[in-house]
């Protein structure tokens, strides 16, 4: 089985993040979110990984995944030059498959148990394909499954104004190579988009066999703030101390994480929280729930339940529910009470 990975589209619901960066490099847990899939496939022992990428932010795609060695992976880089749907990037990537099964992972999604279990499903099955689902509070968002008395898919409908169904699609699918067919076969939608929903029903409706499986544990699809924190939340869960930098008068509860050079003085830390390398903080509260990217400067603050990507300048400001891009700088007179904010790569805040 071969592995393909969607890491492009624009972002557009994490405006003004990603203005500057790819939403599947965004941090949770200091870790950017695409990374968590591809360590995910490498352990489902899914080595050969297309990787499908935009014009405007492969570049940065293509550096931040190298060779793939440190992931276990060998990556094949696969240009998309319109966001012209799922089914379509899947499209792309059948030369790679060449005939072999393959397994296809949104890269801005987080799936907590991982896919080798699936994947094992799959092998033991056999189906022509296999979905996962989950059970979500707005399925209007999400393509959805409606399963016979037998817990077989009988229809797949891509984000429903009336939702027959509370089934989600989680970002994980995957195929033999019947769905060569399908990917032929479909027109484009409404959206002008050719959607795998479309893709897979056209397989229920041709005799195919598809499968299904509702997830265990989370899965969270990060293309909105809300959800982003919501899974650093989650991620941050299963966090374990580790002190690699000097923690001076602070002030510890809870399960925390400093990198190699940071330094802590006259600080509360509530975790669980994840400071990154060379960050300096005085005289703060952070956490819980709060991850501190690499290089940054944090004086006399408190930040609650929010992401600061690298090198972010922050001093007097009480912020919570807040993603902050990277060498943004917040500081001057600050309101008395605390805010919640969106602030993009290199913005400036001064009260």
């Amino acid at each position: 089985m071969k592995g393909v990975v969607l890491a492009g589209g624009a972002g557009s619901r994490l405006r003004p993040i990603t203005f500057a960066m790819s939403k599947q490099l965004v941090p949770v847990a200091n870790q950017p979110i695409l990374f968590y899939g591809l360590r995910d496939l490498a352990e489902a022992g899914i080595t050969e990984v297309a990787i499908i990428i935009s014009p405007e932010t492969g570049k940065e795609i293509r550096e931040a995944v190298g060779d793939g060695s440190r992931f276990g992976i060998t990556p094949e880089f696969i240009l998309q030059e319109n966001p012209d749907g799922l089914a379509h990037a899947l499209k792309l990537a059948m030369p790679f498959a060449d005939g072999d099964s393959v397994l296809m992972y949104l890269g801005d999604n987080l799936v907590r148990q991982g896919v080798s279990d699936v994947v094992r499903d799959f092998e033991k099955h056999q189906p022509n394909a296999q979905i996962l689902l989950a059970e979500v509070p707005n399925p209007s968002a999400f393509g959805v499954a409606q399963l016979d008395d037998e817990g077989h898919v009988y229809q797949l409908i891509e984000k429903p104004a009336d939702p027959p169904t509370n089934l989600a699609l989680v970002g994980v699918y995957l195929f033999d190579s019947t769905v060569n067919e399908a990917l032929d076969a479909i027109e484009p939608s409404h959206r002008g988009e050719l959607e795998i929903t479309d893709a897979i029903q056209y397989m229920i409706d041709s005799g195919r066999r598809v499968r299904a499986s509702m997830i265990g544990g989370w899965w969270k699809d990060t293309g909105k703030k809300e959800d982003l924190l919501h899974a650093s939340e989650l991620v941050l869960d299963s966090l374990r101390t580790s002190l690699k930098g000097e923690v001076i008068d602070c002030r510890l509860r809870g399960e925390i994480q400093v990198g190699l050079g940071s330094k802590l003085v006259d600080c509360d830390i509530i975790g669980p929280v994840v400071i990154g390398d060379g960050v300096e903080i005085e005289r703060s509260t952070i956490g819980p729930n709060t991850t501190i990217g690499d290089g940054c400067r944090i004086t006399d603050a408190v930040v609650r339940k929010s992401i600061l990507m690298e090198e972010v300048e922050l001093s007097h400001w009480r912020l919570r529910d807040s993603l902050v891009g990277r060498r943004a700088s917040i500081g001057g007179s600050a309101p008395p009470a605390f805010v919640e904010l969106t602030v993009g790569e290199r913005s400036e805040i001064i009260g």
